[in-house]
């Protein structure tokens, strides 16, 4: 059985140091408060050559609607807006991590390392909200960032969300980051299933458009009530 961190005595930094050392190439797991651990899919967050063909299919559909103005909500290493980089479509991410950011932008794409909760440019007038790869949970509370998200978009804009699979509920939970060089403090943070999209977006003043699972990965278009 493969042993964590802290038996190795590694050292506690915080979740930001772990994720930039996930994004650098180290091996990265997250694991809740009662013990249970996953490996987390670096690969498919960096995007290109390792990506799997299902991959490919997500991130188009994420993506294929966008023909205007696009904030990436957690963009991480920029995968998503270069994809839309690359096809002319004026694309911004925001990210709290410099390492995430760093890469973004070495992908020709605009980042700002910015709280997704603070003043961000464009408020009011984007087009399109992208919350993929699981960051409607940040910080444990969806309500609050699918509020975020429609307060960025224009009237007539678009958030384009990922959820959980079915029958996963709305789960609030604390978890920390650990790799082989170090683990994170623990954070608050959530998952959603699909099936409470309707309820958990008409409280954040949304409506559910049209969803898709795509390779597994349920998506939802909302637009402002």
């Amino acid at each position: 059985m493969l042993r964590t961190a802290v038996e190795f005595g590694a050292q506690v930094m915080t979740e930001l140091d772990v994720y930039d050392r996930a994004l650098a190439g180290e091996d990265c797991w997250v694991r809740n408060r009662s013990g249970a651990r996953h490996r987390i899919r670096v690969r498919r967050w960096l995007g290109g050559a390792g990506d799997s063909a299902a991959d490919h299919r997500a991130d188009h559909v994420l993506t294929c609607c966008c023909d205007g103005p696009t904030v990436d909500l957690g963009c991480g290493p920029g995968r998503l807006a270069a994809l839309l980089t690359r096809r002319g479509v004026a694309a911004l991410g925001v990210d709290i991590s410099p390492m995430a950011v760093a890469m973004t932008r070495r992908r020709g794409v605009p980042a700002l390392r910015r709280d997704l909760f603070g003043p961000l440019p464009g408020t009011g007038r984007w087009a399109y909200a992208l919350l993929a790869d699981g960051n409607l949970g940040i910080g444990g509370d969806p309500l609050r960032i699918l509020r975020r998200a429609r307060d960025l978009l224009a009237p007539d804009g678009v958030a384009i969300v990922e959820f959980a699979r079915p029958g996963t509920g709305l789960i609030i939970e604390r978890i920390r980051l650990e790799a082989p060089s170090g683990v994170g403090e623990w954070f608050p943070w959530a998952r959603v299933g699909i099936e409470r999209a309707e309820t958990l977006t008409a409280a954040a003043g949304l409506r559910v458009l049209t969803t898709a699972t795509v390779s597994g990965r349920p998506i939802a278009w909302l637009a402002r009530s």
